[in-house]
């Protein structure tokens, strides 16, 4: 049984004494169903609204409420010019539509559209989600009717009708599932070591060695570091540094493991990679210029060899921004939308991060060479909107976890969508063998 929970009206408090409306707060709880629905409508001698020509014809559903409201779920795009248009196919959850009860009403409206937004009403008719299933047939054949029409007309039988094209049903499946299934999460960390950062002996540099507190790379590291190792399921972690001069022989690298061992870069956990970007900074000569290319290509390498989706790959760049060689990076990025990974950029320090965002490719997706990438895979995310004033505290780890795992969901299942792959079915849960006693007689 669903409850539905209707809040007391609220006044709009605006301008005194005006009144400026009143909002109703209606809650109900959402059924756990996880269908969705793909559908498609046609629709037959609707009637004309438009002086000059026919009548742009949209579709307008509507959810019912328990308390007897109506909700709207979808509209159709338009269709201009015609009295039997045919709408583009839509996917719509079955929760949205009727939220997973079955025989709730939906109800339907046509409409022809009008620049101005006074969109003419040409007739409505109402189903069921139980009713649609039965896919195209006679049953999904619905008269459209206006019923100021119908009260002033003795001989009015419709507006025209709706006719169900194809009914697909799909059950969604998530993030979750994937991991349930045994799909394995590998997190690599890069961290920037270029001159732009400050040298690390100056309490103004970034990556200024504090005895007594950490830096803001340290911050940024294990904050973060702290929030994804929850998903890499063996908790080692391959950690990469770029833009430093090596020893002994001063050669720069945009591609070297912390731990100085590049067969093995792994480290055990975050505190691990920390150990090893200190030990780091001992050693190493900030230098530049910033490349990020190297790094998004040395995770694309294993990324390629591995497209089941038994594995998926994220890289961690730590960095303050500064950026070298944007084309190869875009390029870099383009190539790897192809590949199951994913980017996070964590922007520590006070630069401006417009190159960042634009590598986020949420506004614009990125594009290399008339190329564009073939699904978003980078969430850019700007530390200091996460710490005080002072720079030494974190003003919520909840909103930070949020904001760095924002995306990875939805990037890791746009991979699998694409690729048809579906999660492995779970394994049972572990019950420990009972051990009979026997007795000998």
């Amino acid at each position: 049984m669903m409850l539905t929970q209707r809040a007391p009206t609220c006044p709009n408090i605006g301008i005194p004494g005006k009144k400026c409306g009143t909002i109703i707060l209606t809650a109900e709880e959402l059924n756990c169903c996880r269908d969705a629905v793909l559908m498609q409508f046609c629709a037959n001698k609707l009637d004309k609204k438009d002086f000059f020509g026919k009548s742009d014809p949209f579709l307008v559903f509507y959810r019912s409420n328990e308390d007897g409201s109506f909700t709207i779920c979808h509209k159709t795009e338009v269709v201009k010019n015609t009295l039997n248009p045919v709408w583009q196919a839509f996917k719509i959850s079955v929760r949205a539509l009727c939220n997973g009860d079955y025989d709730r009403t939906i109800k339907v409206e046509v409409y022809d559209w009008d620049r101005d937004g006074s969109h003419d009403f040409i007739g409505e008719f109402t189903t069921s989600y139980r009713e649609l299933s039965r896919g195209q047939s006679q049953f999904n054949v619905y008269e459209v009717v206006n019923p100021k029409k119908k009260g002033k007309k003795k001989k009015y039988t419709n507006s025209g009708t709706v006719t169900l094209l194809s009914f697909l049903v799909e059950t969604e499946v998530s993030f979750l599932d994937y991991i349930k299934g045994g799909t394995q999460i590998n997190f690599t960390v890069a961290i920037d070591f270029t001159a732009s950062n400050g040298n690390p002996a100056q309490p103004t540099s970034l990556h200024y060695m504090n005895p007594y507190q950490l830096n803001a790379y340290g911050m940024a590291l294990k904050a973060v570091g702290e929030i994804v190792q929850d998903y890499d399921s063996d908790k080692m972690f391959p950690a990469l540094g770029f833009g430093a001069k090596l020893p002994p022989d001063g050669r720069i690298s945009h591609e070297f493991a912390l731990n100085g061992n590049p067969q093995n870069p792994y480290c055990d956990g975050i505190e691990g990679v920390m150990e090893a970007y200190y030990r780091s900074l001992k050693s190493v000569q900030l230098y530049g210029p910033t490349n990020f290319a190297p790094v998004i290509n040395h995770v694309a390498r294993y990324a390629s060899s591995v497209k089941d989706g038994s594995q998926y790959f994220v890289l961690l760049i730590v960095t303050d921004g500064v950026i070298s060689d944007m084309a190869q990076t875009k390029e870099s990025i383009v190539n790897a939308s192809k590949l199951p990974m994913s980017i996070i950029i964590v922007g520590v320090g006070p630069a401006e991060f417009d190159a960042m965002v634009e590598l986020d490719g949420d506004d614009v997706r990125v594009s290399s060479r008339g190329k564009y990438a073939e699904r978003d895979i980078v969430q850019f995310v700007p530390f200091r909107d996460y710490i005080d004033r002072s720079g030494n505290h974190i003003l919520s780890m909840a909103r930070l976890a949020k904001d760095v795992l924002a995306e990875i969901p939805e990037q890791f299942l746009s991979y699998m969508r694409a690729r048809g792959i579906k999660p492995s079915p779970a394994p049972p849960p572990y019950t420990p063998p009972t051990h009979v006693l026997q007795t000998q007689i």
